[in-house]
């Protein structure tokens, strides 16, 4: 058997306008552009990275803006929130902070014992704060949020779907255990430091969710190279439909639709960001895989502009 998956590796959502996406998630949120490249399925669109100061794994939030893109719906079949962890005793900084940036912000509110601030992005995708006394400390960029409330990398997702046994008997041959339940949604967690809860919301009467702006794509899971392929295995003999393990240059990945219709992905933690950029020139230039780069010029012209902000440190 592979070791157990110590938590989340990335999550991929799609958005819409990249300028205003950049702006939110470096400006806003504080995380740093680490890595500008595109969509190797549709090169005409970016992929944006963010994460910590060198995006380590665990703290990786991608997207793919597709300008002009149409309003998905966010529904069953889909990982409906994503939940950032942060510092205790934080969540009236974020809330003040969103608030002034014109963020749509809810009411701060109580799950399983810790403070979760929910509010939205640019796009409409649903996303949340989780404090906790555990938070590590991690390697956020120095600005433009203080070090103290930093966001720090992932707490996990929220999965919403007909019915949890659809997925919850995968999760539990990943290493994840049930911590928790209250009223439709059942907590999972992994023995990692970053991205380790699961959560499952089952809501057999929500509308079925619908790809576009403001959802998100796959949950990447993190995995060694020597275990991708046993993991693969293992999706196999679960009756599931894995892909073959594609090179995406800073990661190999694979994936697989979940019965509760759940895109994952298996992703390596490495080689990572730094495989073809120095740390300190992350996100600066456009960077393309070996494979892409007879076409640079033409995938260059297809993109639309953007404006890369400076990241101190």
């Amino acid at each position: 058997m592979p070791t157990d998956i110590p938590g989340i590796h990335h999550v991929t959502a799609i958005g819409s306008d990249p300028g205003e996406n950049l702006a939110f998630y470096t400006d806003t949120l504080g995380l740093r552009l680490v890595k500008r490249s595109v969509n190797q399925d549709d090169t005409s669109v970016y992929h944006l990275f963010y994460g910590d100061y060198e995006g380590s794994p665990g703290t990786s939030m991608t997207y793919f803006p597709y300008p002009n893109a149409r309003p998905g719906q966010v529904g069953t079949g889909q990982a409906s929130t994503v939940q950032f962890l942060i510092p205790d005793g934080s969540i009236e900084y974020w809330r003040e902070r969103l608030t002034d940036a014109g963020v749509d912000v809810d009411e701060p509110t109580e799950r399983f014992g810790d403070a979760v601030l929910p509010f939205q992005d640019p796009d409409g995708l649903p996303l949340e704060l989780v404090a906790r006394t555990d938070a590590p400390a991690g390697n956020p960029p120095d600005a433009p949020v203080p070090e103290s409330h930093a966001i720090r990398g992932f707490f996990g997702v929220t999965l919403s779907l007909d019915s949890a046994d659809s997925t919850a008997p995968l999760l539990r041959e990943m290493g994840f255990q049930e911590t928790a339940s209250e009223g439709d949604r059942t907590r999972y967690e992994s023995a990692g430091d970053l991205g380790y809860a699961v959560d499952l919301r089952e809501d057999p009467q929500a509308p079925r969710g619908q790809p576009g702006a403001g959802t998100v794509h796959h949950v990447a899971f993190q995995v060694t190279q020597a275990d991708q392929a046993d993991w693969r295995e293992v999706l196999q003999a679960q009756g599931l439909r894995p892909t073959e393990i594609i090179d995406r240059k800073w990661f190999e990945s694979v994936y697989v639709r979940t019965r509760g219709g759940v895109l994952f992905e298996f992703a390596t933690e490495a080689p990572g960001y730094t495989v073809d950029e120095p740390l300190d020139e992350l996100g600066e230039q456009l960077i393309l895989p070996e494979w892409l780069e007879d076409r640079r010029a033409e995938i260059e012209a297809s993109l639309p502009e953007l404006s890369i902000p400076s990241t101190p440190n």
